[in-house]
């Protein structure tokens, strides 16, 4: 399992919200750039950003800094926030990244969705955000009544590769991960899944590595920048899966 490090951007800063709301802001005054190389001298494979003015505008706001997030040396990272057309999708990857996260649009533009994932493959993120098993959509502010595990089902037999689940209740709080909405997620998806929200300590991790499988990777956001865990050692021990 990989430990997957996030990086929020508001107006160009680093940033982390409260279970995703934009009134529940903390602001770190760091760089993304610096960040970036941070991350990728800890042993960070992939870096997870997310463009939150996107998010909530619905387009792509915050390339430059993305794309010289993309230019550090040995950074691999995935992006997500506001992609809702295949121009969006199309303009975010010449920008460098790895790959690139869809959200909103898997509900609300399926064929969307489907084009995407036959025209880039892999490098499409499927991430399903839930509130009370329900899935959220443009930036986290509508609930809808499609549960998360049938989004998954049904993104799967789309053609998507790789999934990031997200337990909206569980983000930004430091109070650990929801392993059981986690293992329900796999359990409807042959496809490999990345767990995001809650961890604050290290032994947050355990439930997750106590899956079976366990997922893919884990984000982490805001325990790093409070400086609750330490990334090189957090990323050396789940690579060992102990």
């Amino acid at each position: 399992m990989e430990l997957i490090p996030a990086i929020d951007i508001r107006g160009g800063r680093t940033v982390r919200l409260l279970h995703g709301d934009y009134e529940q802001e903390t602001v770190y005054d760091l760089d993304p750039v610096d960040v970036v190389r941070q991350f990728v001298d800890a042993g960070a494979t992939v870096i997870h950003v997310v463009d939150l003015d996107g998010a909530r505008e619905g387009k792509p706001v915050n390339q430059q800094v993305v794309r010289a997030m993309a230019q550090v040396p040995r950074a691999k990272i995935e992006i997500g926030g506001g992609l809702r057309t295949l121009d969006h999708v199309r303009q975010v990857l010449d920008l460098g990244v790895l790959r690139v996260v869809l959200g909103s649009v898997l509900l609300k533009n399926p064929a969307m969705a489907r084009a995407a994932f036959e025209e880039v493959g892999s490098q499409i993120v499927a991430g399903v955000d839930a509130r009370d098993g329900m899935v959220a959509t443009e930036g986290w502010l509508d609930t809808s009544q499609i549960s998360a595990a049938s989004l998954v089902r049904e993104m799967t037999l789309r053609g998507c590769q790789r999934f990031i689940v997200t337990d909206i209740a569980t983000d930004g709080t430091l109070t650990g991960p929801n392993p059981s909405f986690v293992a329900e997620m796999m359990a409807n998806t042959t496809s490999p899944v990345i767990a995001s929200g809650g961890i604050g300590r290290e032994e947050d991790f355990d439930g997750l590595i106590a899956l079976v499988p366990p997922p893919e990777g884990v984000i982490v956001g805001r325990a790093i920048y409070e400086g609750t865990i330490d990334v090189c050692r957090c990323i050396a021990r789940l690579r060992q899966g102990v």
